[in-house]
């Protein structure tokens, strides 16, 4: 005999093993509105096949939690992977998210992305796919897990024609037994567990979206259902522009960054990203300064997405053209923590447009371009407190850059006159695959530095930060990302050497959060992803560098 406590506090005595999909069935739970698609054990994240014997203590993760959809997103990946392979007889490999979906390409006849690029999927080709997705889940075959020596492993991929997949393993997973998914005679392998059947993913479509297609599935903010399909053209390029450079350097997954690593420390890689971000400065720097009455910049992007420094660096390239560019801060004009105003579930939000003294903002906006003189508010994060700031005046010559969560929001970006404003968005819009079958999601790195800069600069926990984050997902979904179509100019924070160095840190602070701890197991699913990512000394990053926000060490005054 055993308990099985529950996070509601009610217990349920069991005489034998039981799987949390029974364990669901005999609580009721099996036909939620909102589906449960895994379920924490002792806060570790597990399949719904996973089988208990002793005393335990469980909650279900369903899709409105991000593990939830990070379960639910892999699953789906693996049907399409496995579709593709038996309807096209060719891989795909995902590219970038968009609108609430992943973008796929196929791949090329050779199976080397970097040598040549697919063909187009046709309209036919994406009905075939979606049709045999279908059938597997109507078949509602099993996922399992099968742990396998590494060597044995790698072996599989390699005969399997997944090379990319077995020098992963070779660089990471040294002599460890690794975790197979495994459906319907097919093996992949992740770094989240799946959902126990495929009957679960019946919430799912494909669209064709040349040169590739876009898978789509429920979202955190709308769970029962697709949400709306509204892809940006402006955002798309930036993909494919973004992902034809890595292929032109030859970097696509985490194989091709550990070949870097060993050859230089990563060195040429650093290089290389940094000279890439100055690049896309420039240019929105001179796209800026293409129209004379332009005054004031708003950067505008999610949590972590690297909006300081950003705006200091763009603040050096208007400077090179003699204009005298002034930064300011959304983050300042933060109403004091206790006026913060609440959430639905009555905690504070500190992602919502009223964090933000909007009063102050437009009487200074206004003060400013008419040429008087104004006190700055500056915010006090340890504290959480307004302070006086610095005095500050425009001259006639002069360029005001803002910067923060909201600087796009119809709100703050309305009240600066049409013809003086030039908005930008930026965010890490693409990471860096660990193979073409797995993206490490812009949200985890978003996640990682967060976590990273908190610790180091603000006096937060990591598990603090962990705790904070599904909220300040839902803010982004709800506050930033709407806006993005009001950017003149989009940048791609990412750079792709930041997870080898942000491992360094960052597996520390993941391993400090206690073992009870109920974000516990979402540490696990982070430091299984960077158990993938080879290491970069972080001495080697320059002092400029867009990650210093993070790690600590800029030449830029953060």
């Amino acid at each position: 005999m055993f308990n099985v406590t529950f996070n509601d506090g009610s217990m349920l005595e069991c005489s034998a093993p039981v799987s949390g999909e029974e364990l669901l069935r005999a609580r009721g739970l099996e036909n939620e509105p909102v589906p449960v698609v895994a379920w924490h054990v002792d806060h570790l994240l597990r399949p719904l096949n996973w089988v208990i014997d002793d005393d335990v203590q469980v909650d279900w993760i369903d899709l409105s939690t991000p593990e939830g959809m990070a379960v639910y997103q892999s699953s789906l990946s693996f049907l399409l992977c496995i579709a593709a392979r038996r309807v096209l007889n060719r891989s795909l490999r995902v590219n970038n998210s968009i609108s609430e979906g992943l973008f796929w390409v196929m791949e090329a006849a050779s199976g080397d992305p970097i040598v040549a690029e697919g063909e187009e999927i046709s309209e036919e080709g994406v009905a075939a796919l979606k049709s045999e997705m279908q059938r597997m889940i109507d078949a509602d075959l099993p996922f399992t897990t099968e742990i396998t020596p590494v060597d044995k492993a790698r072996r599989w991929f390699n005969a399997h024609g997944r090379p990319g997949k077995a020098a992963l393993l070779a660089c990471a997973m040294s002599e460890q037994p690794v975790e197979l998914s495994v459906c319907d005679g097919e093996k992949d392998m992740f770094y989240t567990p799946l959902v126990a059947r495929t009957g679960y993913l019946r919430t799912f479509d494909l669209s064709r979206l040349a040169p590739g297609l876009v898978l789509r599935f429920p979202t955190t903010q709308s769970p029962k259902a697709l949400p709306a399909f509204r892809p940006s053209e402006k955002l798309q390029k930036v993909f494919l522009d973004y992902a034809e450079w890595m292929r032109k350097f030859r970097i696509l997954t985490m194989v091709q960054v550990w070949d870097e690593v060993t050859r230089d420390g990563g060195r040429e890689l650093i290089l290389m990203s940094e000279a890439q971000h100055a690049q896309q400065i420039a240019h929105i720097a001179e796209d800026f300064l293409s129209v004379p009455t332009r005054r004031v910049i708003t950067i505008a992007g999610p949590s972590a997405s690297g909006k300081t420094t950003t705006s200091h660096k763009l603040r050096i390239q208007l400077m090179v053209h003699g204009r005298r560019p002034i930064a300011v801060s959304l983050d300042d004009y933060f109403v004091d923590r206790e006026k913060c105003p609440l959430d639905e579930n009555g905690k504070q939000d500190f992602e919502a447009l009223e964090t933000i003294d909007l009063a102050l903002f437009d009487r200074q906006m206004a003060q400013l371009l008419a040429g008087e003189t104004v006190r700055l508010p500056k915010f006090d994060f340890f504290n959480g407190k307004s302070m006086p700031g610095p005095e500050l005046k425009l001259e006639p010559e002069d360029v005001l850059i803002v910067e923060g969560l909201h600087a796009l929001n119809d709100r703050i970006f309305g009240a600066i006159p049409r013809e003086s404003r030039y908005g930008i968005f930026l965010s890490p819009l693409t990471g860096i695959n660990l193979d073409k079958h797995t993206r490490t999601s812009t949200t985890d790195h978003r996640l990682l530095r967060r976590m990273l800069r908190d610790a180091r600069s603000r006096g937060y926990s990591p598990e603090r930060t962990l705790l904070r984050w599904p909220s300040v997902v839902r803010g982004g979904m709800k506050w930033i990302f709407p806006y993005q179509h009001n950017a003149d100019a989009m940048f791609n924070s990412s750079l792709l050497y930041e997870l080898p160095v942000m491992r360094v840190y960052a597996e520390g602070l993941l391993r400090s959060i206690d073992e009870n701890s109920p974000v516990r197991g979402e540490a696990m699913r982070l430091l299984r992803l960077l158990r993938s990512v080879p290491v970069i000394d972080p001495d080697t990053v320059p002092s400029n560098s867009l990650l210093r926000e993070f790690i600590g060490g800029s030449l830029i005054e953060i």
